[in-house]
């Protein structure tokens, strides 16, 4: 299981939100390059970036930040937030990132999000569904609700290669109250080839070893790192089991 720490960011700062809500925002590196190097020097290999502003606005806000972090860290970083386009891709594989994550234009637009699998890759392309109580996705930055459910996405995509998923149960995000690991361990059985990332609810260790032990793929780790209640040191270890 990989353990890949997020970096969320908005106005050039490190910032965590609670619930998805904007308003719920606290900064913890004025700098997100500083979380970075401390990913990198404890041997982490994987980072997850979020443009927030770049989810609200449909465009890539924070692409710099990306190209910082990359051409400095020995980091394979995914890439979210403002994703619509092809352009859009190319300018984020081209400022160091590994991999980007679709949600918004997945749902929106379906024809498009193939084009995406075809042309870059399923090892670089990888589906984001951010759902709420109900199982329905959110889009544009959590903003708007969708009638369309992750199974129904994943239905779509498992079809044309998709082989990894990240998803975030919003009401979960940020509240450190422990990961659902019944949804993700629900999911790899309907789709069997595709890899689930699990986000949201990660509060401590035992987190992580569940969701080892559940046979999950990857767990992004936030809030339960920035708020202290897991410790580097922890994550690289059971990122090397």
């Amino acid at each position: 299981m990989q353990i890949i720490p997020a970096i969320d960011i908005m106005d050039g700062r490190c910032i965590r939100l609670s619930k998805g809500r904007f308003d719920t925002r606290k900064v913890y590196y004025d700098n997100p390059e500083e979380a970075a190097a401390a990913f990198a020097g404890a041997g982490l290999t994987r980072l997850h970036i979020v443009d927030l502003d770049g989810a609200r606005k449909g465009e890539s806000v924070n692409i710099r930040v990306l190209e910082r972090i990359a051409s400095r860290y020995p980091l394979a970083i995914d890439y979210s937030g403002g994703i619509r386009s092809r352009d859009d891709i190319v300018r984020a594989l081209d400022a160091g990132a590994s991999m980007v994550s679709v949600g918004s234009v997945a749902v929106n637009n379906p024809a498009l999000m193939k084009e995406f699998l075809y042309e870059f890759g399923a090892e670089r392309i990888i589906l984001s569904s951010d759902i709420d109580a109900r199982g329905l996705v959110a889009v544009r930055g959590w903003e708007e609700e969708s009638p369309v459910t992750a199974k129904q996405l994943l239905e779509i995509f498992a079809a044309c290669g998709l082989d990894k998923a990240i998803v975030t149960e919003i009401a979960r995000d940020g509240m450190l109250c422990g990961v659902d690991t019944s949804l993700y361990t629900g999911l790899a059985e309907a789709f069997p080839s595709v890899d689930f990332i699990a986000s949201g609810g990660v509060a401590s260790v035992d987190d992580l070893m569940r969701c080892n032990a559940a046979g999950i793929a990857g767990v992004i780790v936030g809030k339960a790192f920035y708020e202290g209640h897991i410790a580097l040191d922890e994550m690289a270890r059971i990122n090397s089991m």
